[in-house]
């Protein structure tokens, strides 16, 4: 695979991470009520439509702070950056670094988006065991996490196969 068409993959997927992001969430609020529930699976998992004014997991979401949205907008913004050039530079045969940077990427102005239209972010998803719960997220969140933790198996296998080949 060339470095141009490896990019354009890259760019490909992180344009559908964001549309089924956006289709999902709008899916939500025309159908689901705010504070809502649906049962899916009963003791594990619902949807549940929110509104997230904090950062990821409701982070700062309590805070009144004027600068709250302009901070978190502008973290997203260098983040994309940052996940942008590190993409366009990826050495095509890295290709999972590519897939997860692309997945960290589409869900970043995913999130983005959201913020920048509405001022928060819609969640909806909700894992729960008893009372036990993970805070309510979104397809663009779990785009994140999944293309972080391919990044992190990546750093640990390359640098397992790597200490691996070179000899004693």
């Amino acid at each position: 695979m060339t470095k141009n068409s490896a990019r354009v993959l890259y760019l490909l997927i992180a344009l559908i991470v964001v549309l089924l992001d956006r289709w999902s969430k709008r899916l939500i609020a025309q159908r689901v009520a705010l504070y809502a529930h649906i049962q899916i699976i009963p003791g594990f998992f619902r949807i549940t439509h929110t509104e997230n004014t904090g950062a990821a997991f409701s982070l700062f979401a309590d805070s009144t702070a004027p600068w709250r949205t302009g901070l978190l907008v502008g973290f997203s913004m260098v983040a994309l950056l940052v996940v942008f050039v590190l993409l366009w530079k990826n050495n095509p045969n890295h290709f999972v670094t590519g897939i997860a940077l692309s997945l960290i990427m589409g869900g970043a102005l995913g999130n983005l988006w959201d913020r920048l239209a509405r001022g928060r972010v819609i969640d909806f998803l909700l894992v729960y065991v008893k009372q036990y719960q993970w805070p309510v997220f979104n397809l663009a969140d779990s785009a994140i996490v999944v293309g972080a933790g391919l990044l992190i198996l990546e750093i640990l296998f390359h640098q397992s196969s790597r200490q691996e080949a070179r000899p004693s």
